[in-house]
């Protein structure tokens, strides 16, 4: 089989959720990145958005596994299980063989952690496993040319990890990756209320309070939120009325933690296109993107144009559907060993 008419596969292998992207069948897959196990049996009795409405409200007897920490496989085991079960539920486990896989990973995982992920692909039948930084798909994926000679900066948070780069001349410059995203945006609510309130409640409870009234600057008709839970002193169900501003507070605190990021990004960012990203501004990605006023904030913070991707939840999938075209030229270009599986240029290697 010539390698330019093999199956091309591209994965977003997220904490929060899996997409997958067949060439010329379009993205197959979108769903949490979620799994629950009978601990008798051992075996799946849910995947995806079926796993997603149970949490919170399983038995000891149901466990429920997320195969990918941030950005990083936490189970190696369950990951091919998520891979296989997600393929096969479609009836399209041939596609792996001989296939060209691209996976997206965090700009802060290591070498061995890039294997690992190489593996589980490899472990389905892939011929050939690339692996690139969800920054530099995501900033293709929101429309931007990255093949210019123009830098970039783009803000990519995801529900683990939130990712950093600056981009010119078709690839990422410098890159920075802190595991403050989503999900931790949740778990600091979620231990606000605690403390405040005296209340417990459930990790989807702290994800509709960030949704439904979380800010990061003051906008009009401001709301209140009523959620339950159970009293961390009686253990009896319990209440209470949350206001945007309390949440709005916790979600600054953690977002302090991103714009110092940024900060130190700029100042490893070569002179001549710190002036560029003046001109082009910075483009937010992901889910953290939809926080209500998150542009507002990063430009009364560094005085930057911000734009907000047109489809941020989408961001890095759709930019492996433009990024297989260049994969195909550079197989015909013969940067790909076949035989060995592996890259002979530098492409997908870990940026200092």
């Amino acid at each position: 089989m010539r390698p330019e008419t093999r199956p091309f596969i591209s994965l977003d292998l997220g904490t929060a959720n899996v997409l997958a992207y067949v060439s010329g069948q379009g993205v197959v897959y979108n769903e949490p990145s979620l799994m629950a196990y009978n601990n008798k049996t051992n075996s799946l009795i849910a995947l995806g958005k079926a796993a997603y409405d149970m949490v919170g409200k399983t038995h000891g007897d149901i466990r429920m596994v997320t195969p990918l920490v941030d950005g990083v496989i936490a189970d190696m085991e369950a990951a091919q299980d998520l891979l296989k079960h997600i393929f096969s539920r479609m009836k399209m486990m041939n596609i792996w063989k001989n296939a060209i896989v691209l996976l997206a990973c965090p700009s802060g995982v290591t070498e061995l952690e890039r294997e690992a992920l190489k593996n589980v692909a490899k472990e389905m039948g892939a011929e050939l496993v690339i692996i690139e930084e969800e920054a530099k798909m995501a900033a293709l994926g929101a429309g931007i040319n990255i093949e210019l000679p123009q830098g970039h900066l783009i803000i990519d948070i995801g529900g683990g990890t939130t990712n950093l780069a600056i981009i010119s001349s078709g690839d990422i410059v410098v890159s920075r990756s802190i595991k403050v995203a989503g999900n931790h945006f949740d778990d600091d609510i979620r231990k606000y209320i605690r403390s405040e309130y005296n209340i417990a409640i459930g990790q989807k409870t702290a994800e509709d309070v960030k949704k439904f009234i979380g800010s990061l600057v003051k906008y009009h008709n401001e709301r209140s939120m009523q959620i339950y839970g159970r009293d961390i002193v009686s253990g009896l169900p319990k209440e209470a009325k949350i206001s945007s501003e309390e949440i709005r507070n916790v979600l600054l605190n953690a977002f302090s933690k991103i714009t110092d990021l940024v900060i130190e990004l700029l100042e490893n960012t070569p002179p001549e296109l710190a002036g560029d990203i003046m001109r082009n501004g910075i483009t937010v990605c992901g889910g953290g993107a939809l926080i209500r006023n998150i542009d507002k904030y990063f430009f009364d913070i560094f005085q930057l144009p911000t734009k907000i991707a047109s489809d941020p939840l989408n961001c890095v999938i759709e930019g492996t559907k433009i990024f297989e075209k260049t994969i195909k030229k550079n197989i015909e270009n013969g940067l790909y060993n076949f035989q060995e599986k592996g890259l002979l240029s530098t492409l997908g290697k870990k940026r200092k």
